[in-house]
């Protein structure tokens, strides 16, 4: 990709990233984009492959492109949430906190509920232009077993989560993503723990030294996607973070062989 076409291919992104694409929103012809941005057809069209490589473009029939997001599904109304009328600790440390929380659901007698809080963390599946994703091996003490994972850790207090998401990949291997770009916040046991993961996706990595923070590093490769499937029916995809971050990435390029296994 030359700089001219790798200067369109920022600007799109830089488009996509402010919200001047929104989700749903159908991407300008490529007549009209050729025009505006003063390149050639087919380097433009090198620039979207990219992007619907990396998900950040959806395409819809012939030479039509849209920006993936968009729902059909309207918001529910006129239910009631929970009512919440305390809460109290019974145990709290650096690293967890365990309350009882007096609530109360619609049409449903009071009661006290378990609620563990937990760090608030960000997680980065970072992509080189060969379709593969930076994991590290690591052994989990807790479920006594190996596995592969993406970077990640705790937000610091009042630390912007992408600042996170980029501070962590280095620590853990080494590599500086040029840029990252979040995909989702959802919490991994909504039920009954409070601990929201921010997801992030990175590109243009390149090596920077060596890991910093051994006790996480491991073994560190560059997975190429065509084996997620595969790692997951080895069971060695446990956290739910990397898989919630790869799952969106194969989903996003239409994965084919993201299917049941047989």
């Amino acid at each position: 990709m030359g700089p001219k076409t790798a200067k369109v291919y920022e600007t799109i992104r830089t488009r996509l990233a402010s919200g001047e694409y929104a989700p749903g929103d159908k991407m300008p012809s490529e007549r009209a984009l050729v025009e505006e941005l003063g390149i050639g057809r087919t380097a433009l069209r090198q620039v979207l492959a990219r992007l619907v490589a990396e998900g950040a473009l959806e395409v819809r029939g012939r030479s039509s492109y849209r920006v993936p997001g968009g729902v059909s599904v309207n918001t529910p109304e006129g239910l009631e949430p929970w009512r919440i009328h305390g809460e109290r600790d019974v145990y709290d440390n650096r690293w967890v906190k365990l309350q009882l929380w007096d609530v109360e659901p619609p049409g449903v007698a009071r009661f006290e509920h378990h609620v563990v809080k937990l760090h608030h963390v960000a997680i980065t599946a970072v992509l080189d232009d060969q379709d593969r994703v930076l994991m590290m091996w690591r052994y989990r003490f807790v479920p006594q077993q190996w596995g592969w994972e993406v970077p990640g850790g705790i937000v610091d207090d009042e630390e912007d989560p992408a600042d996170t998401a980029l501070r962590e990949v280095v620590e853990e291997t080494g590599w500086r993503p040029k840029s990252v770009e979040h995909i989702v916040t959802y919490q991994p046991m909504v039920g009954m723990v409070d601990s929201p993961h921010e997801i992030f996706v990175g590109h243009g990595a390149e090596q920077v030294g060596s890991p910093t923070d051994l006790e996480e590093a491991g073994h560190i490769e560059w997975v190429s996607l065509t084996d997620i499937q595969g790692l997951m029916a080895r069971g060695e995809l446990m956290a739910s973070g990397t898989l919630v971050a790869l799952l969106h990435i194969l989903a996003s390029r239409g994965n084919p062989g993201l299917t049941a296994a047989h």
